[in-house]
């Protein structure tokens, strides 16, 4: 069953510009992914397609600067356009997620010479991007990681296995971390490899519970020789600016956990509405009633967090332990939420037939991906304990 629209959310939005954008996302929403997102789940159909059509409409590119044809939008309005996405299907909302991710090293510390030659083609919607951080070993631990770039002459010759690669065997670009140096962070360098490069290959996709049009694989480096003009930042600096892109990237899996969660919602009110049960609607039993109630209330108190974190960063300011903040409770809430609204639907939301049972699958891989909900703890923590 294909979700009937949504009432749009109540948003407040700084500019016409940004109110225009969520009306494009949600048309396109409606028109390209909703009729196609259980479909193509079904048959694990990754949708490069719509991708494209996203690029086309310019929201491949929304937080990057207008100069490399970027949106030049805050954080605060990209963000809300990743719920409206995820909302309608988050293979597509963490996709976007993850394309902006994978362009914000270059974006952010690359020189002026790499970001006119290469940018403008990662923002333009015909490139997709991957973020290469995991390892077989080394997940929550990045700081191991062991995949190798040794200097020959001008270029890097790497080898080593990425894991759990978003778009993995299907994107353009990556941004890697690598180790150029010894042990530890300091060793760590990133560098902008083409998708195409010789001795970069693919595993098969991972077969997941939730997001199978999203394919998830391990990236071997065997050999690889990545041009030296492809290093980002500086030898040394990558633990740095992996850091730097997961504090954002981390603010990206909270709008996309309060999308699905709104979708699910919006799904259990429909349905509480018009299935009857003793002579009327079960929305009107109380106990169903609050939990509706508490489901759209934790939803709320979602958005205000990641939406709070958004501003600090748009302002400039410190937002490291509120994004943090933001992916623990906002992924925490799409597990709750979703969960109840199976229990809503009974019976008809353990089946197909209804995308509750969809939403529930899919919410569980938003509590692990861009470091697990206990790493959030660990670095809140830090930050109330620090000196």
């Amino acid at each position: 069953m294909t979700p009937s629209p949504a009432k749009a959310v109540d948003r407040q939005l700084p500019t016409e510009e940004a109110r225009e954008l969520l009306s494009l996302t949600r048309d396109l929403v409606q028109r390209e992914l909703q009729p196609r997102a259980a479909e193509d789940e079904a048959a694990d159909r990754f949708p490069r397609d719509v991708f494209r059509t996203l690029g086309e409409a310019g929201l491949l590119s929304l937080p990057y600067d207008e100069k490399y044809g970027g949106g030049e939008q805050p954080y605060e309005v990209y963000l809300q356009v990743l719920e409206e996405l995820s909302a309608g299907w988050l293979a597509v909302g963490l996709g976007v997620s993850v394309h902006t991710l994978s362009c914000h090293a270059l974006a952010t510390f690359g020189t002026e010479e790499q970001r006119a030659a290469w940018l403008p083609g990662m923002l333009s919607g015909e490139q997709l991007g991957a973020y290469c951080l995991s390892e077989p070993q080394s997940g929550s631990d990045a700081a191991a990681l062991r995949t190798r770039a040794d200097l020959d002459g001008e270029e890097y010759v790497v080898n080593g296995t990425k894991a759990w690669i978003t778009h993995g065997g299907q994107a353009d670009f990556y941004s890697a971390l690598v180790r150029t140096g010894g042990e530890g962070p300091k060793g760590i360098s990133c560098l902008l490899v083409p998708g195409d490069q010789p001795g970069l290959s693919a595993a098969a996709p991972e077969h997941k519970m939730g997001m199978r049009s999203s394919p998830t694989a391990q990236l071997h480096f065997d050999g690889a020789r990545v041009s030296r003009d492809r290093l980002v930042g500086e030898e040394g600096q990558g633990f740095q600016i992996a850091l730097a892109a997961l504090d954002s990237g981390r603010l990206g899996i909270a709008a996309c956990a309060i999308g699905v969660a709104q979708a699910a919602l919006d799904l259990a009110v429909d349905y509480a509405r018009t299935r009857r049960q003793f002579g009327r609607p079960i929305a009107d039993f109380q106990g169903l009633s609050f939990m509706l109630a508490d489901m759209a209330t934790q939803i709320e108190a979602g958005r205000a967090l990641y939406l709070s974190a958004a501003r600090l960063r748009d302002a400039g300011r410190p937002f490291s332990k509120e994004a943090a903040m933001a992916k623990l409770f906002c992924t925490d809430t799409v597990m709750r939420v979703t969960t109840d609204a199976v229990q809503v639907l009974g019976g008809y939301g353990y089946t197909q037939d209804f995308p509750a049972e969809r939403y529930m699958r899919e919410a569980k891989v938003l509590q692990i991906v861009e470091g697990t909900n206990q790493i959030q703890r660990l670095v809140i923590g830090r930050h109330l304990t620090k000196g």
